[in-house]
């Protein structure tokens, strides 16, 4: 399955708070918030949302292709480490004014988190066009249109319709940003709509539209519910609730989201069906939530279909045992 993942490609800088963030909000106080965090720890990561995912396919064996803008310092180490691990980055422009961007997230001792995101190069993406791409790898089976400077999301959306390309809606935080208008043509006809509930409740206050009218607008939404696992759903079926896989250890969540994408587009590329695609998804985003940092996770295949085996049954790993191709 040939998979372009568009969307951000940054440097991560992960602080850690002793504490919890509720608790230093004073609630008569909150029209003029002035807070300082005293961290104990900071960790520099490789991170970006379309570079988080596009590195979890190819521990699963994919060649995706990374499409997003960076600055030159990209070129110093993370091109190198995504090459290395599987990632095509010959999608990737390299801006000649501005640094990669910067992704800044303090977490607290309840996994809640504070973060804000400098667009640096990312907002050069809007120059990228996915057709010269295409065109280069024959064709593409499926785009991910992952959180970006918002002109580079519509017009890679607007490229997938006019060239009858299925892609995923990703667009995560950027609901806040874009207007409504906007919001709507980063949806419709959607073969997946991804997001979680959060993204959920404030895409349909956005739009305007009703759950049952962005149903009918998509092919599938799969909403994300942190430890509750997630929600598949499809106009005309019953829903199908997928529980989360409990970790051994609880490092980070930073990039979880990242990976059970990952997971759920490996799944669809071995033309799994849904409720298997979220359940290879929830899988990789707990491995994530072992570590700090979003790419610092490995997989390995024994171990892998263990966990497997163990969280979903046995009928259910023996469908993944042909297809697992981890590297």
């Amino acid at each position: 399955m040939r998979i372009a993942v568009t969307g951000s490609i940054a440097t991560d800088y992960l602080m850690t708070f002793p504490g919890r963030i509720s608790e230093q909000l004073v609630p008569d106080q909150l029209d003029r918030v002035s807070l300082s965090f005293l961290v104990d720890e900071l960790e520099v990561r490789r991170g970006g949302v379309a570079a988080n995912i596009a590195f979890g396919l190819a521990l699963f064996g994919q060649r995706p292709v990374l499409v997003g803008a960076v600055g030159e310092d990209f070129n110093t180490d993370y091109r190198a480490w995504l090459d290395r691990h599987g990632v095509d980055t010959s999608g990737v422009h390299v801006s000649e004014l501005k640094h990669t961007a910067r992704f800044l997230c303090t977490t607290d001792d309840d996994q809640n988190q504070i973060a804000s995101f400098y667009t640096g190069a990312m907002e050069e993406a809007r120059f990228i066009e996915l057709g010269p791409i295409a065109q280069r790898l024959g064709g593409l089976d499926m785009v991910v249109v992952s959180p970006n400077d918002p002109t580079a999301m519509l017009r890679h959306t607007e490229e997938c319709r006019e060239q009858d390309i299925a892609f995923m809606a990703d667009p995560g935080q950027q609901i806040a940003r874009m207007p409504g208008s906007d919001v709507r043509k980063l949806v419709d006809g959607a073969a997946v709509l991804i997001m979680n509930d959060y993204e959920k409740a404030l895409l349909e206050r956005k739009t305007g539209w009703g759950d049952d009218e962005v149903l009918k607008r998509v092919d599938v939404r799969v909403t994300t519910l942190g430890p509750k696992g997630c929600l598949l759903e499809r106009e005309g079926d019953e829903p199908v609730r997928v529980e989360a896989v409990p970790e051994r250890r609880r490092t980070d969540p930073t990039g979880m989201g990242d990976a059970f994408r990952s997971g759920f587009l490996a799944g669809q590329s071995w033309q799994l069906d849904l409720e298997r695609c979220a359940q290879l998804g929830s899988l990789t985003a707990t491995y994530v939530l072992e570590h700090v940092g979003t790419q610092e996770y490995g997989l390995e295949r024994t171990s892998f279909l263990d966990r497997f085996r163990t969280a979903y049954g046995r009928d259910a790993a023996s469908e993944l045992e042909d297809r697992l191709t981890i590297r």
